[in-house]
C-alpha cells in the first residue's frame, strides 16, 4: 500500500527558496522527507515521488541525455502530462544543463489535427533537440515534429535505457532554467525565457513573502504543469522550500471538481491555487452532491489569479463552503504573469478578499475609479490584488508616459530580478515590452487603491465606443447573470465596422436546438449588454465547447475574435442585433 509523503521533514531545516538555482533547491530538498504525490481520476494515491528519489532518477537521466549527444543549452520539448515521468524529463534537463519547454495536452475542443498543429507551432518556436511526451502522446509528438531534425523522441522509459555518460555540468544562475510558452501562445507562439536566477527571485518572493510558508504547510494542486501557475507555483517553488504536494490531473478536476476539495481534506492541505472558473466550479457541483464528507479547516492560503477575479463567484465558494470549515479570510487575490515567471504580488494573508465598487461610467470615460454617486449608477466591484513582493517593483503610466495618481486607470509595468529574459528568437518582440530601464509592460491595466494593486483587464482587449472603454468582461458577466450561461460561454469583442467604428459581437455558447429557445437566448444576451454597457451588440450563437481556450483553461478572446473575423462561426446562426424587449 502506497503511503504518500509527509507533510514535514523530521530534521531537514525548512528553507524558502534561498537557493542559487532550482538544482540547488533540490539537492537540499532531497535531504529531506517530503516530495510528490500523484493521484489518480478516483482520488488513489497513483505514485510517490520522494525528492530524494527524484533526484537520483534525474540525474541518472541527465547521463542519457547527454549520451545522446544532446549539450548544456539545448532545448527539450516536454509534453507536461501531470505525472512522475514529467516531474523526473524536467530535473533531468537541470542537471544536464538543457532547457526543457514544457508544452500543453490535448484540449477539449478542435480535435487530434489541431493539437497537433498547435504542438508543431510549439516545437518550431523553441527548436528542440529531444522531445518527451506519456507514452500515448508519442503519435501526436511524432506527427508534429514531421522534419525536426530530433537526437531522440520518446517516453521516459525509452529514455532510460539508452547509454549514459558521465554528467560534469553544474548550474549557474545565468544559465536558462526553462521555456515558457504563455498561455496566449496559440497562432504565433512566444516563448518565455527564464533563468535560474529569475526563477529563484519569484520563488523566494512567493514562498518567503507573498504566502509566507510555515511549518505543517502542504500543497495541493491540480493546475496544469506546462502553465506558470502550476510549474512555478506548486511544483518548483514547493519544492523549494520542501513542501509536499497532492497533484491530481487538470482533466479530472474539470470532470470531478470537488475530488480536487477532497484531496485538500483529506490531505491536510493549507496552500492551494485555482483561476476563479475553479472555484464556481465547485459552487455548481456542490448544489446537487454531497459535500459533508469533506473538511476545509486546514485550508489557509486559497489562491486566486491566472484570470480576472470575479468577487461574486469568490463570495458564493465562501457561503457554499463555509460549514465544512472555510473560512473567507482564507482567500488570496494574486497577480502576476508568465513574464514575470509568476507572480507580481500577492494580497495580504489572512483577510479575505478586499472589494471596490466604483462607478462604471467614470470609469469607461475618465479612466477613474470612484465610488458611485447614487444607488442608480451604473457600477462594478473588483478585487485588490495585493501590494508588489519586495524586489518587485510597479508602477502605473498613462498614454504619454507619465505616473498615475490613486484611483487613475493606468498600464502596469513591472520590473526587478523576476523578469523573463526574453522571448526566444523574437527581439523585436522583446524590445517592444521591455525597454532599457528593465520595466516590463504587462499589458495590463489597473488602478491602485492605496498600496494595493487592482487590476482592470488587458489593454488590448478594451473596446472603444463613441470615446468611452468598455471592458469586455462586464458584457460576458453581464450576460452570464441575465441569462443563467456558465462562466466562459460569452466571448465579447469589437470588430471594425469602417466609416461607422466599431461595432461590438458577442459569441454564445448554445445548447438548446428549438428556434424559439435560441430567439429567446439572443434576445436575452441583447438585453443585458444594454443594461450593462447602454450599447447594442450583435449576438451570434456558436456550438458548444466551441470557444477556444488558453492552456491555462480560460477563454482565449483574441482567438475567438480572429476565429470569427475569418468565418469560423458564420454557418451556426448569423449575427443578431436582437429587438430589446
Amino acid at each position: 500500500m502506497l503511503n504518500p509523503t509527509p507533510t514535514d521533514n523530521t530534521s531537514l531545516p525548512r528553507r524558502l527558496g534561498d537557493f542559487p538555482t532550482i538544482v540547488a533547491a533540490l539537492d537540499y530538498a532531497a535531504r529531506g522527507e517530503t516530495g510528490l504525490n500523484f493521484h489518480s481520476a478516483r482520488g488513489d494515491l497513483a505514485e510517490v515521488l520522494t525528492y530524494a528519489r527524484l533526484r537520483d532518477e534525474a540525474l541518472d537521466l541527465a547521463g542519457r541525455l547527454a549520451g545522446l549527444g544532446l549539450k548544456p543549452g539545448d532545448h527539450v520539448a516536454l509534453v507536461a502530462e501531470t505525472e512522475a515521468d514529467f516531474a523526473r524529463a524536467f530535473f533531468a534537463c537541470q542537471y544536464a544543463g538543457l532547457a526543457p519547454a514544457p508544452l500543453p495536452l490535448p484540449q477539449g475542443f478542435g480535435g487530434k489535427q489541431a493539437y497537433i498543429d498547435q504542438l508543431r507551432g510549439l516545437m518550431q518556436a523553441c527548436r528542440p533537440k529531444a522531445a518527451i511526451a506519456h507514452a500515448d502522446l508519442l503519435g501526436y509528438v511524432e506527427a508534429a515534429a514531421d522534419g525536426l531534425e530530433l537526437l531522440f523522441l520518446g517516453n521516459v522509459a525509452t529514455l532510460a535505457n539508452r547509454p549514459s555518460v558521465p554528467v560534469e555540468h553544474a548550474a549557474q544562475p545565468a544559465d536558462v532554467a526553462y521555456i515558457q510558452f504563455s498561455s496566449g501562445s496559440t497562432r504565433f507562439p512566444m516563448g518565455i525565457v527564464v533563468t535560474q536566477r529569475a526563477l529563484m527571485a519569484n520563488v523566494i518572493g512567493i514562498t518567503a513573502h507573498g504566502l509566507q510558508v510555515r511549518e505543517q504547510d502542504r500543497a495541493v494542486s491540480w493546475l496544469p504543469l506546462y502553465h506558470d501557475m502550476g510549474l512555478v507555483g506548486f511544483f518548483l517553488a514547493a519544492l523549494a522550500c520542501q513542501i509536499s504536494v497532492d497533484l491530481m490531473a487538470t482533466r479530472d478536476f474539470a470532470r470531478r471538481p470537488l475530488l480536487w476539495l477532497r484531496l485538500i481534506g483529506r490531505n491536510r492541505g493549507t496552500l492551494s491555487y485555482s483561476p476563479t472558473f475553479g472555484y464556481e466550479l465547485c459552487a455548481r457541483r456542490a448544489e446537487t452532491a454531497p459535500i459533508d464528507d469533506i473538511d476545509l479547516s486546514s485550508w489557509r492560503a486559497a489562491g486566486i489569479g491566472a484570470d480576472m477575479i470575479r468577487p461574486q463567484v469568490l463570495n458564493r465558494f465562501a457561503e457554499t463552503f463555509a460549514r465544512i470549515g472555510f473560512r473567507a479570510t482564507a482567500l488570496v487575490p494574486s497577480y502576476g504573469l508568465a513574464e514575470t515567471t509568476l507572480a507580481v504580488s500577492f494580497a495580504p494573508l489572512d483577510r479575505g478578499m478586499l472589494t471596490d465598487t466604483v462607478d462604471l461610467d467614470r470609469l469607461e470615460d475618465e479612466g477613474i475609479a470612484a465610488a458611485p454617486k447614487g444607488p442608480n449608477r451604473r457600477a462594478r466591484s473588483f478585487v485588490a490584488c495585493g501590494r508588489p513582493l519586495p524586489a518587485h517593483d510597479v508602477k502605473l503610466i498613462d498614454a504619454t508616459g507619465a505616473a498615475v495618481g490613486e484611483r487613475r486607470v493606468g498600464r502596469v509595468l513591472t520590473r526587478g530580478a523576476n523578469l523573463m529574459q526574453g522571448y526566444l528568437d523574437r527581439p523585436a518582440e522583446t524590445a517592444a515590452v521591455l525597454d532599457g530601464e528593465g520595466w516590463l509592460d504587462t499589458g495590463d491595466l489597473g488602478y491602485w487603491l492605496g498600496d494595493q494593486i487592482v487590476i482592470t483587464g488587458r489593454a488590448k482587449d478594451l473596446i472603444i465606443v463613441n470615446g468611452r472603454n468598455i471592458w469586455p468582461q462586464d458584457l460576458e458577466w453581464g450576460a452570464e447573470r441575465a441569462v443563467g450561461l456558465r462562466s466562459g460561454d460569452v466571448a465579447a469583442f469589437a470588430v471594425d465596422a469602417g466609416a461607422s467604428g466599431e461595432r461590438v459581437v458577442l459569441l454564445v455558447q448554445c445548447r438548446a436546438s428549438a428556434a424559439a429557445d435560441r430567439d429567446d437566448l439572443r434576445r436575452k444576451v441583447a438585453n443585458a449588454v444594454k443594461d450593462v454597457a447602454g450599447v447594442e451588440g450583435d449576438v451570434v450563437l456558436v456550438a458548444p465547447h466551441a470557444l477556444p481556450q488558453t492552456s491555462s483553461g480560460k477563454l482565449s478572446r483574441s482567438q475567438a475574435k480572429r476565429m470569427f473575423e475569418q468565418g469560423a462561426f458564420a454557418p451556426a446562426a448569423g449575427p443578431s442585433r436582437a429587438a430589446a424587449r
